[in-house]
């Protein structure tokens, strides 16, 4: 709040009126009761200060945060984030419910062959049914092999600091109805194919996984919300092999070369159903490319904050077709300007443009198919997209939060 008093020049008038309007008291009753004085004007300024900030904040906010962020009992109401969501991800509504399995990660170790009860890979793995995941404490964990996440798992870092490191790192493989929001992932590191522990206990063979943060593969209504991730071996976030209802949005991505991959390879046309929404994210520092690359599907990338590149931001192969819509594109103060990147001959002008984006540095857009990507959402996807100008404050809180027992995150 203090940030946004300050872009502001501090409080406009009128508000500044209403708020300190009740603390005028003639001075001979202050005199009189000088103790009652203070306590009036101290319980003005606490009003003022509590409530001020807040409504500068909130309306601030994008669609997301101010579903759930403005309310200080988000703990007593976890599962109304799973109301929160948008675009095609949709609202994760059977995340919820009272057949939800209330879940605490108390121990941080991990053991991909016998998962401990109490272990992130207990809960995400192997317990059945729906589950909803919290964190007791702040904990650093180091994984030995991939986690792999099941259908109708929700990871709610939200009262703690979680850092979750290691070996393959998230893997949401043929599963449906998951929500990631609130880790920092980072230093992932490739890893040959092993075998971890599943669903009720039965034993999943993997494949080499390359080292991202997180990894979707044929899987489908994901959403991963206001997580960091950073410093990874390959990608920070893959959405790969048919997976598609993807939404990623409010995350915080940095210090990476390969940032987002939104299709496997070229000759995987099963991707062409693939629909993802990237919307409220930061990028940058220090993001080469493939913010995302996205081939042969759909992708909208609204009121995103693309904070420098190398190579370039949005590209992609096979004739995907992409709308970017309301972002905020800073340019690098030297090298290449341009914000997209198509790789091999497109025969047919791919829908790949620019609406309403603002560009800073000598920022540009090469755009082709103008007006034909839209995303047609139904009305549990659809959200409002602000003006590009707002960019900056609406990523403001990108990445994990830090979210305490009885105030607003």
């Amino acid at each position: 709040s203090s940030g946004i008093n300050a872009e502001y020049g501090g409080r406009n008038k009128s508000s500044e009126s209403v708020i300190s309007s009740p603390c005028v008291i003639p001075k001979h009753k202050c005199s009189k009761m000088a103790i009652k004085c203070h306590f009036a004007i101290a319980f003005c300024l606490a009003i003022f200060f509590f409530f001020a900030p807040n409504q500068c904040h909130s309306h601030r906010m994008n669609a997301i945060d101010r579903c759930w962020r403005q309310k200080p009992n988000w703990k007593r109401s976890r599962q109304q984030l799973a109301t929160c969501s948008v675009g095609f991800a949709g609202k994760m509504t059977n995340n919820i419910g009272k057949n939800v399995i209330q879940y605490e990660v108390t121990d941080p170790s991990d053991d991909p062959i016998n998962p401990k009860p109490g272990t992130l890979r207990h809960g995400a793995s192997v317990l059945p049914g729906k589950k909803w995941i919290t964190f007791q404490k702040d904990m650093n964990i180091k994984l030995q092999k991939p986690l792999l996440i099941s259908s109708f798992t929700t990871i709610d870092g939200r009262g703690a600091t979680v850092h979750v490191s290691g070996n393959g790192c998230l893997l949401i493989y043929k599963a449906t109805d998951v929500i990631v929001h609130g880790l920092r992932v980072h230093h992932c590191k490739a890893v040959g194919p092993s075998s971890v522990r599943g669903e009720n206990g039965k034993m999943v063979a993997l494949g080499h996984m390359d080292g991202d943060a997180i990894r979707l593969v044929s899987s489908s209504k994901v959403w991963i919300d206001h997580n960091t991730l950073f410093s990874c071996q390959d990608g920070l976030l893959d959405v790969t092999r048919g997976s598609t209802f993807i939404t990623i949005s409010n995350n915080w991505f940095r210090d990476q070369d390969k940032v987002m991959l939104l299709g496997h390879d070229d000759g995987y046309v099963r991707d062409k159903n693939m629909k993802v929404t990237v919307a409220f994210n930061h990028f940058g520092p220090n993001c080469n490319q493939r913010m995302p690359r996205v081939r042969h599907g759909y992708a909208h990338v609204a009121n995103n904050l693309y904070q420098g590149w190398t190579q370039y931001a949005i590209g992609g192969s096979s004739n995907p077709s992409i709308k970017s819509e309301c972002n905020y594109f800073i340019a690098p103060k030297s090298g290449k300007k341009e914000v997209t990147w198509r790789n091999g001959a497109v025969s047919i002008p791919w829908k790949f443009y620019s609406v309403k984006d603002v560009f800073e540095n000598g920022a540009s857009f090469v755009q082709t198919g103008i007006g034909m990507a839209k995303p047609n959402y139904n009305n549990q996807q659809r959200f409002q997209v602000e003006d590009a100008k707002l960019v900056k404050a609406l990523t403001s809180s990108s990445g994990a939060l830090q979210c305490y027992r009885t105030l607003k995150c």
